[in-house]
């Protein structure tokens, strides 16, 4: 069961990186790391991606569990069938990253992000990621890739 171990995986390893970060990071403070191209810093975002629906907190949960659930069964028909590999890693890939979240949504109220980039782009080095974001991302992009092909 190789697809539950890397949900099991990413769940695990993130919600340890979110206890670290609450124990040893400071809201004020911030890290440099890979030469200055990541910062480490801890920011608790009340609604979805780049607070979409922060206002709608309770909304914003029944619609991430509806998610997870929905891509939770659609997970399992297709681990039965033992089809489309593809399709299963990046849907593993978010719902490790997605069950993740909502547990951080329902019992703290917020998503703990810890890392940003340092780019050019101004807009962008203000967005603060977690892990489990950058796997959902992931698993959406191994899904298109593989969903589009024959």
């Amino acid at each position: 069961m190789v697809y539950a171990s890397i949900v099991a995986v990413l769940f695990a390893g993130d919600f340890f990186l979110k206890k670290q970060v609450e124990r040893h990071i400071t809201k004020e403070e911030r890290k440099e790391i890979c030469k200055g191209k990541i910062v480490i810093r801890k920011y608790y975002n009340r609604g979805a991606a780049l607070n979409l629906m922060e206002k709608s907190p309770k909304l914003l949960r029944i619609i991430c569990g509806a998610i997870i659930l929905i891509l939770g069964i659609v997970w399992y028909l297709l681990l039965r069938e033992k089809k489309n590999p593809g399709i299963l890693l990046g849907i593993s890939l978010i719902l490790g990253g997605g069950a993740s979240n909502l547990y951080d949504r329902i019992t703290k109220g917020h998503v703990v992000d810890y890392f940003s980039f340092r780019t050019p782009w101004e807009r962008l080095n203000r967005i603060v990621f977690n892990i489990s974001d950058m796997f959902i991302f992931l698993g959406s992009i191994l899904i298109v890739i593989f969903g589009s092909r024959k």
